[in-house]
């Protein structure tokens, strides 16, 4: 049975990363998961005589802020409160290989005209070092609807590389807890050939679609799922977020290893970026 029993939030004590705690309240009660609120304190380089000092005082306040934080809200909840010292992103990535986390949740920036285009240092080093699914996302900052989490449609997007099945694998398991429609995408990049090729244009579409639902269709079986498939013509961090809306899916689900298997590829920063939806980065 699916179960995320261990689910870490960093807290920053910022409005985004209140809203962020919120959602996860939701997914604790769901899967009765210990939650842990990680808040990490950066020092001062102990150069001056004051900064033993201060650095206590900092560390006393961050404490208390802590121990505050949602206290009537978490009550019931299975809940630790860890205070760290250190690199923010460092941390973070260290308290989930010790706690052996099944899941992070945090935000990305948040809305605005350019501010919906920033990932954030701290959440990328996060994504890109994390040994465990992270879910993010502009709109965690804003906090859960009171229905958010019936989650009706989730869109699992695939590159059909070697960490596919792992993603689609994680993906259906998720959507049965919640008993959502899981839909696959892909994104057909090189559908519009260029060069010599546009002169066997509709003999290479159709070779590249070819290609993709057999490979679709292999690992459906090789997951023993039988889902809807839709394969996206586009460029991928385009194309992929355009569909899951159209879709109107309420999670989207993405892969951290491209196709050359290196950790955390462009794409999956840039579907994040523009994802109108939360995004769970495998």
């Amino acid at each position: 049975m699916f179960s995320l029993a261990k689910i870490l939030v960093p807290i920053d004590f910022s409005e985004r990363c209140l809203g962020a705690a919120r959602y996860a309240i939701s997914l604790v009660e769901h899967f009765q998961s210990e939650l842990t609120l990680l808040h990490v304190v950066s020092t001062i380089d102990d150069l001056c005589p004051e900064a033993t000092a201060l650095n206590a005082d900092r560390r006393e306040k961050a404490q208390k802020a802590l121990d505050d934080f949602l206290c009537a809200a978490l009550n019931h909840l299975n809940t630790r409160r860890i205070l760290r010292e250190g690199d923010p992103a460092e941390i973070i990535v260290d308290q989930a290989r010790r706690d052996v986390s099944d899941l992070i949740m945090m935000p990305t920036h948040g809305f605005g005209a350019i501010r919906r285009f920033l990932l954030g240092s701290v959440t990328a080093k996060v994504l890109h070092d994390a040994p465990c699914p992270v879910w993010t996302g502009a709109q965690l900052a804003q906090g859960p609807s009171t229905e958010w989490l019936r989650l009706g449609h989730i869109v699992c997007a695939v590159d059909l590389g070697p960490h596919s099945s792992i993603v689609l694998h994680w993906a259906n398991a998720f959507a049965a807890a919640f008993h959502s429609k899981l839909t696959i995408l892909n994104a057909l990049e090189r559908l519009d050939p260029t060069g010599r090729e546009t002169y066997y244009a509709s003999g290479w579409r159709r070779h590249i679609i070819d290609k993709a639902t057999e490979a679709l269709a292999t690992m459906q079986q090789n997951e023993g799922t039988h889902l809807e498939s839709i394969l996206e013509p586009g460029e991928v961090a385009e194309a992929l977020p355009a569909a899951a809306a159209k879709l109107e899916a309420d999670l989207i689900i993405i892969g951290r290893r491209g196709t050359s298997d290196r950790p955390l590829g462009t794409h999956a920063y840039e579907i994040i970026r523009r994802s109108p939806r939360p995004v769970v980065s495998i």
